[in-house]
């Protein structure tokens, strides 16, 4: 889950990294009240969830007061890169003397922490990276040994921060390495990190991403969720348990049992399709190795609920979970989602292959639903799925 900036400058100051003073609102007139207790003068910044900002005039000093009005209502409803602005954080100012770059992030190439860092901040790091990738030094952190004070001045050391700053931004790199692991992040990046006039380093703007596997043991991260820009079914299938995704333009409704088959699944369907009308899968619908019929009729109940979905391809492989079992799901699913008053007039395309097949197939057969198809292989049932689809 990626954060806002305000978010990821809460949380930064929860764990005392250094940053400015600054509230978000979403209405232009409340940046009156907001910027008189910041001084008189503010930042006003566009709260979207990608890079370029500034560039798009989402980011403006507001000299006043009544001028913090104006900028914030020139910025909420702008669009940045297909994202809507619905808020904006007003930040105190800064004397930025310097910009810098530092973060952390889960190295998943080389199986790791990494720490990045660079004296050239202010700019997009990628740019950087491919201009100049002296100017950024990427150091391997040890995840037991975490950063210590000597990995903090390795880090500083390599990017070449200037002396005087060296103990400050040590201190600054420590409290991030605190924000990444307490708040199981998987990226935790201040760009800028600045100096100010005055020569204190300041965490000016910050991007965190949190690890959505953890949030067992994060309960205040449910909070931090932007569930207004949710997609509604994805966040009817969390609700659910459900490990789900919408995708675009998609027309064939796809359950199965585990990532790997269901991901096969997308790819045959998407080239079945190409015959039929160029139908496509319409989502990525694991419902793993506990199909009881509670589970297949949630399934079924959400991608039954998606407007775009013109059949249903259940693709399931009997392995700890036999398909005997599983065709009694779908069965008794379909049974009670017609007790609760569902709309259930969808064809369901059903492949069922491994442990027990034959009596799962039977189950279905003698069910003789009259919207349940048996297809044996997965290549055809792909292609009657997309049939019927483009149907």
């Amino acid at each position: 889950m990626d954060l806002f900036e305000y978010q990821a400058r809460d949380i930064f100051a929860k764990h005392d990294v250094p940053v400015l003073a600054g509230e978000v609102i979403d209405t232009p007139e409340a940046a009156r009240e907001v910027t008189e207790r910041l001084g008189g003068r503010a930042v006003v910044k566009a709260q979207v969830k990608t890079g370029g900002r500034g560039k798009a005039g989402g980011v403006k000093l507001a000299s006043d007061p009544a001028d913090a009005v104006e900028k914030a209502n020139a910025i909420l409803g702008m669009d940045i890169k297909g994202h809507t602005v619905h808020k904006v954080m007003l930040a105190q100012t800064a004397d930025i003397a310097e910009e810098y770059y530092v973060s952390f992030l889960l190295d998943r190439t080389n199986r790791t922490f990494l720490a990045m860092a660079s004296v050239e901040g202010g700019v997009e790091i990628e740019e950087v990276a491919a201009t100049k990738p002296e100017a950024l030094a990427k150091i391997p952190v040890d995840a037991i040994e975490g950063v210590t004070e000597a990995k903090a001045r390795e880090i500083v050391e390599a990017a070449k921060f200037p002396a005087e700053l060296h103990d400050q931004v040590v201190n600054v790199l420590q409290k991030l390495w605190d924000v990444f692991v307490k708040e199981d992040a998987l990226l935790v990046e201040v760009n800028p990190l600045v100096k100010t006039g005055d020569g204190k380093v300041i965490a000016l703007d910050g991007k965190v991403s949190l690890d959505a596997n953890a949030d067992f043991r994060q309960p205040d991260h449910d909070a931090l969720e932007d569930k207004a820009a949710a997609n509604p079914l994805e966040a009817a299938a969390k609700a659910k348990g459900l490990n789900y995704v919408k995708l675009d333009d998609g027309q064939v409704g796809i359950i199965g049992n585990g990532a790997g088959l269901v991901m096969s699944t997308l790819d045959v369907v998407a080239y079945a399709g190409e015959a039929h009308s160029n139908v496509k899968p319409a989502n990525f619908l694991d419902i793993g190795g506990g199909a009881s019929a509670e589970v297949m009729a949630n399934g079924l109940e959400i991608i039954l609920g998606d407007p775009d979905v013109k059949s249903v391809f259940v693709n399931v492989f009997g392995g700890i979970t036999a398909c005997d079992a599983v065709a009694n799901g779908i069965v008794q699913a379909l049974e009670l989602l017609k007790s609760k008053g569902e709309d259930v007039s969808k064809p369901l395309v059903v492949r069922l292959d491994g442990n027990n097949a034959e009596l799962g197939r039977k189950i279905l057969t003698d069910a003789n639903h009259p919207l349940v198809q048996q297809v044996d292989t997965m290549d055809g049932a792909a292609d009657r799925a997309a049939e019927l689809a483009a149907k």
